[in-house]
């Protein structure tokens, strides 16, 4: 164990979250087996181990040390790894103990051939004996140790079936060779072949599980070791990308990329941001603009000022989603532990029986034991415990990959359950750059000062319509104006006091709140675009009308949720002339305004009482009761954090199509759960029969039981090509 595992960073003053690979599991028994030691350290809080990625998260206190966890996961009959690399280091021992296996047994297995041939004799029994004996002894081993740990802890795991089938054919020979009664039938090529095809099942599946959890490992992998630091002189110094300090200057060349999140003081360049929003073309960033650790520097050069560094960078946040997405289990995975759990005490039941039932037929011992052994050998629950945690490993990634990501499990089950889907318009359907199409004032002459107040308190809001106003401070100039008292209020507008001016700006709606009369001139007038009224010291001057285009993207994400069945809304806090606008331009079939952040929520509540499940799709703070009513969120990235911490799924680039493309591989991958445990359970409700019948000798079971693993993550691997089909803007 390397020196940094003693100090893992905590997260927060009281707890950490230690992460680290677990080996030596075989099926989701022995994920049981290691949460369960792993929850009896003291200190530790919460355990999941998930046995498809063969790794273990645990939340404990500060002074839990890493040396605790992994004598408990060694008590327990498995190794805690937890250096970096280490995964690579258990897969090449695994690659060498295939091989010699496979050398070992290949003259072995041979034998079944002979007869092909016209040669029917067999190898001398001893020397079966001798290349049967490192196989079952030395490579083997892993399986006597982890069936050991697991019955010392009272529980039983795939390592049981293992040792008790390839033991007893193993024995039962040696019992032949050594009476003299080999010429009856040895087994040596059957304990054998099992063991090397448990193995070499074993070694395909690492194979493809990481394939399946790539996604983790090329994120951390975006991350320069380097950096380029501007010293005092203007001096370029390379050095380790964990000694840069929010605020220091860095370097950034075309080719380069960017080490930690920061903000352009100088120069301009196409960076390339797939990684973040999983869009392949490059976008323009100039200065003041934001840039975001992996990004690559396509163009120019660069001068960046670090705003975010190590584990708060955008990047090791969306890494950190996702490991913990892949992490966790899902609903149904919680199903077939607790069968599992049940399963391996049942087999060796129905193994006893089939070799009880064999002796009573007067058979002889012969079929008793081959049934009995190839019962426990086909069904070695490997698959099962792989169905789930393969295809939502898959599936998560294949998201990620598209910018798509997935916070919490139980949302690709609720995903696919989803047949309303209701979207906010500001920054969700329209692109949130909104402009100022026209001022009208009240007594119909333009008032500089009160601009100038106006867009003093629009630029502490962040609300996306606030940005308009911009321009009014450019227009108005002069000095920045001391705003104080400044307040939100949620859908409706914001307050301020600024320089001793009581200035409201907001809805119609809250004026009347606030008892604030409208004057006549400022009634009626153009209905597009929303109307933003500005009143100072109890008196509406003015009413500015902010007009907001409509993403390219969105006529393509409505039009695709309508052919795909879903029931689509729009609720807004604007006013319904211009939510009707919206939604006639993009074919939504209900749209609602004039409603504040509880209203959303509370027809979101509505539609869920009609017997619906509502999936939301929002980026504002005014969202965020909205997101966390639905029963699935999914937030717009460049949004309110708020937003994004609040749903179950984020949209990493401002695409409205990422919610219909994030539905479907939500639902897909369900699918591929549901394939899986069809596949895992089949194997076995087909297998174990005939096998109990004699129709599966030990060998054909092994293989079988390989063949079932190989099946469910092969499946799940299909998932990795999956890509959003995405229509083109505007159409």
């Amino acid at each position: 164990m390397s020196a940094e595992a003693e100090s893992l960073p905590i997260a927060g003053t009281e707890t950490r979250i230690v992460d680290f690979s677990v080996s030596g599991m075989h099926c989701a028994n022995c994920a049981t087996q290691v949460e369960r030691a792993l929850r009896d350290v003291p200190g530790v809080q919460a355990a999941a181990v998930n046995f498809a990625l063969e790794s273990a998260r645990v939340e404990a206190d500060a002074a839990v040390q890493t040396s605790a966890l992994a004598a408990a996961a060694e008590q327990a009959g498995f190794t805690a790894q937890f250096d970096a690399g280490a995964n690579n280091g258990d897969t090449r021992a695994l690659i060498r103990d295939v091989a010699i296996a496979g050398l070992l047994t290949l003259p072995l297995a041979a034998q079944m051939l002979f007869p092909l041939f016209g040669w029917h004799n067999h190898l001398p029994g001893l020397v079966q004996f001798a290349l049967a004996l490192p196989v079952q002894a030395y490579i083997g081993r892993r399986f006597y140790r982890g069936a050991w740990a697991s019955l010392r802890n009272r529980a039983a795991n795939m390592d049981v079936l293992v040792v008790l089938g390839t033991t007893t054919a193993f024995l039962y020979s040696v019992y032949r060779t050594l009476s003299g009664t080999e010429s009856q039938g040895l087994y040596f090529e059957a304990s054998a072949v099992i063991i090397t095809l448990v193995l070499l099942g074993k070694l395909l599946e690492t194979r493809a599980k990481n394939r399946a959890t790539g996604a983790i490992q090329a994120l951390m992998a975006l991350t320069p070791l380097i950096a380029k630091r501007l010293a005092e002189g203007g001096a370029v110094e390379e050095i380790p990308v964990s000694l840069i300090r929010t605020g220091d200057l860095l370097h950034i060349a075309p080719g380069d990329t960017v080490p930690v999140d920061g903000i352009i003081v100088r120069g301009a360049a196409d960076m390339d941001e797939r990684h973040l929003t999983g869009e392949s073309l490059p976008v323009h960033r100039g200065e003041g603009a934001a840039v975001a650790a992996g990004s690559g520097n396509l163009t120019g050069l660069l001068t960046v000022r670090a705003t975010a560094v190590g584990r708060d960078t955008r990047l090791a946040r969306i890494t950190e989603l996702v490991r913990t997405a892949q992490s966790k289990k899902a609903p149904i995975q919680k199903l077939v532990d607790r069968i599992s759990a049940v399963f391996v005490p049942a087999i060796v039941i129905v193994a006893t029986l089939s070799f009880a039932g064999w002796m009573l037929t007067d058979a002889g011992v012969e079929p008793a034991v081959l049934a009995a052994v190839s019962v426990l050998i086909i069904a070695c629950p490997c698959a099962l415990g792989l169905a789930a945690p393969a295809a939502v490993a898959a599936g998560l990634g294949a998201a990620a990959r598209s910018g798509i990501l997935v916070a919490d499990l139980e949302a690709v089950q609720r995903a696919g359950a989803v047949d309303t889907v209701v979207f906010d318009k500001t920054g969700t359907l329209t692109k949130g750059e909104p402009r100022i199409a026209d001022i009208d004032w009240a007594d119909g002459k333009e008032d500089t000062e009160a601009l100038s107040l106006a867009a003093a308190v629009q630029a502490k809001n962040d609300h996306p319509l606030a940005r308009s106003f911009a321009t009014l401070s450019d227009a108005t100039g002069g000095p920045e104006r001391a705003v104080d008292a400044f307040a939100v209020i949620p859908g409706k507008g914001v307050r301020a006091a600024v320089e001793g001016n009581a200035v409201l700006l907001g809805s119609a709606v809250l004026m009347e709140e606030q008892g604030i009369e409208i004057p006549a001139a400022l009634r009626g007038g153009p209905t597009a675009g929303t109307s933003v009224y500005l009143a100072i010291a109890g008196t509406c001057r003015a009413r500015i009308r902010i007009v907001d285009e409509i993403r390219g993207e969105s006529v393509g994400a409505v039009a695709a949720l309508t052919e795909t069945g879903h029931r689509t809304l729009l609720l807004s806090g604007d006013a319904q002339t211009e939510v009707n606008r919206i939604a006639d331009a993009l074919s939504i079939d209900e749209a609602v305004g004039g409603l504040g952040p509880e209203d959303k929520a509370e027809a979101i509540g509505r539609l869920q009482q009609q017997g619906g499940s509502v999936a939301m799709v929002g980026d504002g703070i005014n969202d965020a009761p909205a997101l966390a009513t639905a029963d699935l969120g999914l937030a717009m990235g460049d949004g309110a954090n708020v937003a994004i911490q609040t749903a179950g799924i984020t949209l990493m680039r401002p695409d409205p199509r990422l919610a219909g493309a994030a539905l479907d591989i939500s639902k897909r991958t369900l699918a591929k759960i549901r394939q899986n445990l069809f596949w895992a359970f089949a194997y076995n409700v087909v297998g174990i029969p005939l096998a109990a019948l004699g129709y599966l000798s030990p060998a054909l079971a092994g293989a079988a039981m390989a063949m079932s693993s190989i099946c469910v993550v092969g499946n799940a691997v299909l998932l990795t090509a999956w890509r959003p089909a995405l229509r083109e803007p505007g159409r």
